[in-house]
C-alpha cells in the first residue's frame, strides 16, 4: 500500500505560503519580546498605604502564651447561650459533632481528635473561634461571646470547672490534657529529627 500522492504543485504552494508568513511570525515573536521588556510601573494607582488602625484591626492572632488576647471574659453559662445559637447546629447540642467535627471528648485514642484529647493550648481555641467561627459568618462574635464559648467547650471537656471565668489572664494558665503529648520542633535537618 502506498500513501496519498502529493503533487509538486501542492508542496511548492505550501512552501511559498510559509515563506510569505515567516516575516509576520517573526514580527509577532519580536513584539512579544518587546512587551516583556516594558517596565512595570512603580505603583498601579489604586489602594493606599496601611495605617496603624488598619494593622490593628487585622492583628488578631493569639499566641500560646496568651499574647494577643483581648479584654473581656466569659463563663460556661455565658457560652451556653452562644453555643445554642451559633454552634450547636453544626457541632451538636453537647459538642458531640454533627455536620462538623466533635469538640468534646477526652480519650486520647479516640478519633477524630477533639479539643479535650488533642489541642495543646487553650488559647488556640480562642484564636480559632475568633478567626473562623461560626462557619457561615466568621468574625462576628464579640470577645465576651468567644471567651464564653471557650469556657463552655473547656468545661464540657472537664478541663475547667463550670464556674471558671476565662479572661486574658486565666485562659493562658489552663493546662490542656494533651499539652505533654506535643514536643518542641527542634529539628536541625539531619538524623536528629524525631
Amino acid at each position: 500500500m502506498t500513501g496519498p500522492r502529493v503533487s509538486v504543485t501542492t508542496v511548492l504552494a505550501l512552501a511559498i505560503s510559509v515563506s510569505l508568513l515567516f516575516p509576520h511570525i517573526q514580527t509577532l515573536a519580536s513584539g512579544q519580546r518587546r512587551q516583556r521588556s516594558v517596565q512595570t510601573p512603580r505603583t498601579f494607582g489604586f489602594g493606599r498605604p496601611a495605617v496603624s488602625d488598619d494593622i490593628t484591626r487585622l492583628d488578631i492572632d493569639v499566641m500560646p502564651d496568651g499574647t494577643g488576647l483581648p479584654l473581656g471574659g466569659g463563663t460556661a453559662s455565658d457560652g451556653a447561650r452562644t453555643w445554642k445559637q451559633s454552634c450547636a447546629g453544626c457541632h451538636g447540642s453537647e459538642g458531640q459533632g454533627g455536620t462538623a467535627a466533635p469538640l468534646v471528648g477526652r480519650d486520647p485514642a479516640a478519633r477524630p481528635p477533639t479539643v479535650g484529647n488533642y489541642w495543646p493550648y487553650a488559647t488556640t481555641l480562642y484564636d480559632y473561634i475568633n478567626r473562623a467561627m461560626p462557619r457561615t459568618s466568621p468574625g462576628t462574635l464579640t470577645p465576651n461571646q468567644i471567651y464564653g464559648l471557650v469556657a463552655w467547650i473547656l468545661a464540657k471537656n472537664k478541663v475547667i470547672s463550670e464556674d471558671a471565668r476565662m479572661t486574658a489572664e486565666t485562659l493562658p494558665a489552663v493546662l490542656m490534657p494533651a499539652r505533654n503529648r506535643f514536643v518542641p520542633d527542634d529539628r536541625q535537618g539531619g538524623a536528629e529529627v524525631r
